[in-house]
């Protein structure tokens, strides 16, 4: 499997690895930047291990890693991914997304997921791409809503969070035929 790298004026999505994960470490220090997620990024070495995972992933075949950098702003932004790949029933998740503050609320997400959903669907021929976001986390959400994801369920308490806590994750999925009517949407918006 090669990785893709996903391009348009706006953003770069090239592959994350050990060679270019130092590029994020600065994003990835942002006080309370991934208060939703289960995962440290906050030490250069857990982001090390946190690209190293992801690598593995990667030749596993169960996962493409991001990085992402901002063409508009010239830096590196945060990091996503294709994630829980199930090539047999040709479902994905996108997911483990992270962007710095600066780069939050300036369409750099919508572009992103544009390219992602396209690729998933038009390239790699995928039925259905997934996502899956901590319930209180109502900013993502409503980015995931605002791009035609369709809230499918809520499984309860099956994350456990750096903090202790058992978080509540909302699921929401785009299907193929969905995709065609929100791609004119979504392109639209991008314009």
């Amino acid at each position: 499997m090669n990785a893709p790298t996903l391009t348009n004026n706006r953003v770069k999505l090239s592959l994350l690895d050990l060679s270019n994960y130092k590029h994020i470490i600065p994003i990835g220090q942002q006080d309370k930047l991934v208060q939703y997620s289960p995962t440290d990024i906050m030490t250069p070495e857990s982001l090390k291990n946190y690209a190293q995972m992801a690598v593995d992933d990667y030749y596993h075949k169960t996962a493409i890693p991001f990085i992402i950098y901002d063409k508009e702003k010239q830096a590196y932004a945060g990091s996503t991914r294709y994630m829980n790949i199930h090539w047999k029933n040709r479902v994905l998740e996108i997911g483990s997304t992270w962007i710095g503050r600066e780069f939050q609320g300036t369409g750099l997400n919508k572009n992103m997921k544009f390219l992602m959903l396209q690729y998933a669907f038009e390239e790699m021929k995928f039925d259905k791409v997934e996502f899956r976001v901590d319930e209180r986390n109502t900013v993502s959400r409503k980015a995931v809503e605002s791009i035609g994801g369709v809230l499918e369920g809520i499984l309860r308490k099956n994350v456990l969070m750096l903090d202790g806590f058992k978080r509540n994750t909302c699921c929401y999925g785009i299907t193929k035929e969905e995709w065609i009517e929100i791609k004119g949407i979504i392109f639209k918006q991008l314009l």
